[in-house]
């Protein structure tokens, strides 16, 4: 007999979300069935049981599925099952993993995953808003070590009031839509995209989030208790030799501090002055005891490293690098490096660097995106990639990981709403980081608005970013908000904030926190210190292009539009595609043609303007239709046949028409009209007036 328990939160919309356990996946740790509405989501969660030996981080895996039956959907391609994860998959994986895995205690090491299924979905409700929920539940119903429970919620703000976890319709009116995730007390992670909004607007929103987050909490710590899974699992997974670890501490950590005072700005020479205090360390003991002792000892050592760094900026206000809290590190830019691409740019701050190329294309070059709930085309794509040796290390590259993918999908929302609405051509910026410690996101937003400008393309404004740190001991009320972060200070500090923006407000976010939680205070502070970073920044970018350049570069495709009543398309078009094939043959430009609110869209692309004019030329003179006053005057010569005389008045007979061939679709009855089972074919390519004159003639 099964006997699920089931819990029910009410939203304020008067929609519901049911989590039911105990009927599905029963082998599993724990296993939650999320429903809303017809939209229903299985999360399970399973550990292992003990850590593998010599682990010394949190081994989390996150992996989120749609099935194609969830919508009645086929998934394409030959085999017509699902394949590898998406884009979109990847990155609501991202956003689960970062709400989870700071929750885990830091000395539980074993294997954790959490795998979230989209079983049936209605296309109202948006699924990855409800992932972190289903995985929170799934953790809560498990004896896992957990210290949460929590929830991820979408706020959208659309006619100016906040809408929790909006419909697909909803949100296509929305100037904000973000991610939130938190515990009871605190927000955990932030995401989103904005139209250039304030700081005040996005903490509202946050504070807005996190109280219809606190009911979800409240919701899964009830049914923790109605399972019975409050008593969580014993574990053992490190072995501690405390008389060491004071060793360490006492014989490194002013030396280690002294590195961290000295305000070194290479990275490779801190990093190795750092080495040389642990291994001179390590060189008191025998190899037979460093065997032992070596994973006890870097483990201690970090600690230290990473108490001389925090101590040194709260006590003095200096960080690794020398710099003050609100101090950016040097920039340096150019513009137009790589004579190939349509746009091109280097930014430079400190020691990560972003190489950004920009290409133009047709509609031809667009994204198909063909997801489970998604199918559309995208006109602007930003990739992101990020080879070993930017950072020193000798490994091989292999594919796109989904770091890289979530790095770019974040410079991809900062810029996306700067490209003006109806720009004809497809846009690629790629940004390769060619160096890195620390904000290469933001580096690749700053680079990749200089390589738009650059490629001539009219943002409507330059984007800047910036990453902002933390330090925050627990039980103290000092703190410290960094600017600028160097990779050092987003492993040892206490958050990671991205925000991107232009003049006029913030366009993206990005905010992970790896501490009990922050004050709304604290996060003020951060956004206000932020946008003093990014107009600094902006400043640096505007020096050196200011605006968009006015034209394109010589070697970039040139692309025309124009519209055509809708009863053309078929005769632009041809039979089996012959008359625009036979154009573009002919003019070597491209030619693309759609149906657009009523009225035939073609645009025309070609590497140089007489391509593009002949192309306009031929079409035209497919669809022009003659006006009463078009045709013959005085003055112009055209051939005409004798075809009789009258023997009463002796009066000639001309025609004009029997000498124009007919076009390919006319019939021989009817008046010589086209037949409305043909579509009207291409004529005279090379004259419209002889279009005009046909047609007058030939009716008249």
């Amino acid at each position: 007999m099964i006997n699920p328990i089931v819990k029910t939160i009410e939203l304020s919309d008067g929609r519901t979300i049911t989590l039911e356990t105990g009927k599905l996946a029963k082998q599993a740790d724990g296993a939650v069935m999320l429903r809303m509405g017809n939209t229903m989501l299985l999360a399970t969660v399973c550990a292992a049981k003990d850590a593998v030996p010599g682990t010394d981080f949190m081994p989390l895996q996150v992996e989120y599925k749609e099935k194609y039956s969830a919508f009645g959907r086929f998934p394409g391609g030959f085999t017509k099952r699902e394949g590898k994860a998406s884009d979109y998959e990847i990155l609501t994986c991202r956003l689960v993993d970062r709400a989870l895995r700071p929750l885990f205690p830091d000395n539980y090491h074993a294997e954790v995953y959490v795998n979230i299924i989209l079983f049936s979905a209605d296309g109202v409700d948006m699924p990855d808003a409800l992932a972190g929920l289903a995985a929170s539940a799934a953790l809560a119903v498990s004896d896992i070590p957990f210290g949460g429970p929590i929830s991820e919620v979408r706020v959208a703000r659309i006619d100016g009031q906040f809408v929790i976890n909006p419909t697909f319709e909803q949100l296509e009116r929305a100037d904000m839509d973000i991610m939130v995730a938190a515990t009871y007390e605190n927000i955990m992670m932030v995401e989103g995209e904005m139209k250039e909004v304030s700081e005040q607007d996005l903490l509202e929103a946050m504070k807005f989030a996190h109280e219809a987050i606190k009911v979800h909490c409240k919701a899964q710590m009830e049914l923790m208790e109605e399972v019975g899974k409050v008593q969580k699992r014993e574990y053992c997974h490190e072995e501690n030799d405390e008389d060491l670890r004071k060793a360490v501490h006492e014989a490194c950590y002013a030396k280690a501090y002294a590195i961290a005072q000295s305000g070194n700005r290479n990275k490779h020479e801190r990093e190795d002055a750092f080495t040389a205090v642990c291994d001179e360390f390590k060189a008191q003991f025998s190899d037979e005891e460093l065997e032992e002792k070596a994973p006890l000892i870097d483990r201690y050592y970090h600690d230290v490293e990473k108490e001389a760094m925090r101590r040194c900026i709260l006590d003095e206000g200096k960080r690794l690098d020398g710099r003050a809290t609100t101090d950016i590190r040097p920039i340096w830019c150019e513009v137009s490096p790589l004579p190939g691409p349509h746009g091109s740019s280097i930014f430079t701050r400190g020691e990560t660097q972003s190489l950004s190329s920009v290409t133009l294309g047709t509609k031809l070059d667009e994204k198909i995106v063909d997801d489970v709930l998604d199918q559309h085309k995208e006109r602007f794509l930003l990739h992101y990639n990020f080879p070993p040796f930017s950072t020193g290390e000798a490994k091989a590259q292999r594919g796109v990981g989904r770091r890289e993918i979530g790095h770019g999908h974040l410079a991809w929302r900062a810029l996306k709403g700067q490209i003006p609405e109806g720009y004809p051509y497809t846009i690629r910026v790629m940004s390769d980081i060619l160096e890195s410690n620390g904000s290469s996101s933001m580096a690749t937003v700053c680079a990749g608005t200089l390589a738009l400008m650059d490629a001539g393309v009219p943002i409507k404004h330059p984007v800047s970013g910036i990453a902002m740190g933390l330090i925050k001991n627990p039980g103290e009320d000092k703190y410290a908000v960094l600017s600028d972060i160097l990779g050092d200070e987003d492993h040892l500090g206490d958050m990671d904030f991205k925000v991107t923006g232009t003049c006029n407000g913030i366009t993206a976010t990005q905010m992970d926190i790896k501490c009990d939680g922050l004050t709304y205070d604290i996060l003020e502070k951060a956004l206000l210190q932020a946008k003093q970073g990014r107009e600094y920044i902006l400043g640096k970018l505007t020096d050196c292009i200011a605006e968009p350049r006015a034209d394109l570069k010589p070697h970039a495709p040139r692309i025309e539009t124009m519209t055509i009543p809708k009863e053309f398309i078929g005769a632009v078009i041809g039979p089996g595609g012959k008359i625009i094939q036979g154009m573009q043959e002919e003019t070597g430009a491209t030619i693309t043609i759609e149906e657009i609110d009523g009225v035939g869209r073609i645009e025309i692309a070609g590497n140089n303007k007489q391509s593009i004019d002949d192309a306009v030329r031929l079409i035209k003179g497919i669809v022009a239709v003659p006006e009463v006053g078009d045709g013959l005057k005085e003055g112009d010569e055209i051939d005409v046949k004798l075809l009789d005389i009258d023997p009463k008045t002796g009066k000639f007979k001309l025609s004009h028409k029997v000498l124009v061939p007919k076009p390919e679709g006319m019939s021989e009855e009817g008046n010589g009209r086209p037949r409305r089972d043909k579509r009207p074919a291409h004529r005279d390519r090379n004259c419209s007036l002889c279009l005009f004159l046909w047609l007058y003639l030939y009716f008249n």
